[in-house]
């Protein structure tokens, strides 16, 4: 008989138990099975049975109902209450409705009646194992994609990362929407990551998509889908990313970068878990999780009516805050290391015995890499350490393989104080520092346009803590851009 089913001839034999007590039927089910380049096994009792499937693990296992220890059924029963998973097909020469009913109650996989058609029996036992096998398959990348996004692999012992291990340990086997705060670098899509693979959702997919680098024309299509013609250039139906993420997680990162149209959209997906793609006229439905992300400040932006309030508050069901490495520096140390092993076995080098780094920074260059302001957070770090592995000729790497960033001997501009300011007479300690604090920042965001994303970066500070001092000091940006603006059209 021509084989049915080609496989890979790599590929090991696939198992298979027949439990019979004719031997008639074992000999032809042997040979048959043979033929299609099964590895067969034999018992002609329950017992025997038994016994074989606890001295070995099967990939199918065709159980006669009538055996002359013990019903089929029994052993059948047997079976399932140690192993679950193993498809079991039921062969016997007296089929009935009741009986069949009763095997599948019982766990059986699949029920056949002697005389059977072999193709279809072969047909049949392939597509068992085959689908038992994409089974463990998935089991096993669940379990993968579990463990590299657990939160031993997030790397962080200091107490504020074990505070937001904790929420996240929390969050996560729920269904709740989770903002994500923190500055660009922090480790936002790992978190989210995280909370994807520590979720029930873990088996269906995780979809990322960066809201901040996707054109306005394109994002409505990319997040929602098109149907064909709805567009110039539209000559295929799209699906979008909510649809791809169905039944997972969907994160979108730049929150903050959403138009108010797409606002809209987005809140009606959380509202009414549906969604309408462009130029469709029916609504799809959608099981999706949003886990959502932003370094600026959303209660700002709600202030300012470029973010809708309704919005902000559906998305911000739970809240976790990640801190700058500037505010977790006892985690450098344990990030340096990280780095170090990713990047020498990424490249091949300084390696010891056990395939780990051999890296490592000398007192005087970690000094240095603990006193950084790190702007750029963990993401810089691991940059300094990427370049310092390329770079390095010895085990001890030393200051004068940091950039000079680190060192004070070029990067960014420095900042220039006020030279003008003379404290009231009088005045309070409290009051001097208060009125220097907010020249400062007057002049900074007047020199950045009164942009207050670009005055954080240039001041080194995180936005949401920029904004925190302007609502305290009073200080009224809109009306100052206004100004401005009018000044320069003037």
């Amino acid at each position: 008989m021509p084989r049915l089913f080609s496989e890979p001839a790599n590929k090991p034999k696939r198992n298979i138990l027949i439990i019979d007590d004719e031997d008639v039927i074992l000999e032809s089910l042997e040979t048959l099975l043979e033929l299609e380049q099964y590895e067969v096994s034999t018992a002609s009792d329950g017992a025997a049975g038994i016994a074989a499937l606890d001295s070995k693990s099967f990939d199918l296992v065709l159980l006669d109902l009538m055996l002359p220890d013990r019903s089929g059924l029994d052993v059948l029963e047997d079976v399932r209450s140690r192993d679950r998973e193993t498809p079991i097909v039921m062969l016997t020469a007296y089929g009935s409705i009741e009986t069949a009913v009763q095997a599948i109650r019982l766990g059986a996989t699949d029920f056949f009646t002697k005389p059977w058609n072999n193709e279809k029996l072969l047909l049949e036992i392939d597509q068992h194992i085959q689908r038992r096998s994409l089974e463990r398959e998935n089991a096993h990348l669940k379990s993968v994609l579990k463990a590299r996004f657990s939160f031993s692999n997030i790397i962080g012992k200091s107490d504020s990362m074990q505070r937001v291990f904790d929420l996240v340990g929390q969050v996560a086997p729920s269904r709740s929407t989770v903002l994500i705060h923190g500055d660009s670098g922090t480790g936002k899509e790992l978190i989210a990551k995280a909370i994807h693979a520590n979720s029930p959702r873990a088996g269906k997919p995780f979809v990322p998509v960066n809201t901040g680098s996707i054109p306005l024309d394109l994002l409505e299509s990319t997040l929602f889908g098109h149907v064909r013609g709805a567009f110039t250039g539209a000559i295929r139906t799209r699906r979008g990313c909510f649809d791809v993420a169905d039944g997972g997680t969907i994160f979108l990162d730049e929150i903050s970068t959403l138009g108010l149209d797409t606002q809209a959209k987005l809140l009606r997906v959380i509202q009414e878990r549906e969604f309408m793609p462009v130029g469709a006229s029916e609504s799809v439905k959608v099981d999706v999780r949003i886990v959502a992300a932003t370094n600026d400040d959303l209660e700002t932006l709600v202030a300012d009516g470029s973010f809708r309030e309704d919005l902000y508050y559906r998305l911000n069901v739970i809240q976790v805050k990640l801190p700058a490495l500037r505010e977790r520096r006892e985690d450098i140390p344990l990030l340096s290391d990280h780095f170090f092993d990713k990047y020498c076995q990424e490249n091949e080098r300084f390696l010891d015995s056990g395939g780990h780094s051999s890296l490592g920074f000398s007192p005087a260059a970690m000094k240095i890499l603990m006193n950084h302001n790190w702007p750029g957070n963990v993401r810089e770090l691991e940059n300094v350490v990427e370049r310092a592995v390329v770079l390095a000729t010895a085990p001890e790497v030393g200051a004068d393989l940091l950039p000079e960033t680190l060192l004070g001997t070029g990067g960014a501009e420095r900042m220039r104080m006020p030279v003008t300011f003379k404290p009231a007479a009088g005045a309070s300690l409290f009051e001097i520092v208060e009125e220097f604090e907010r020249r400062v920042l007057l002049e900074e965001l007047e020199k950045a346009g009164w942009s207050q994303t670009e005055a954080a970066k240039h001041l080194r500070v995180a936005l949401s803590t920029l904004n925190q001092k302007i609502q305290r000091l009073n200080i009224d940006v809109k009306r100052q851009r206004e100004l401005s603006q009018s000044n320069r059209s003037a």
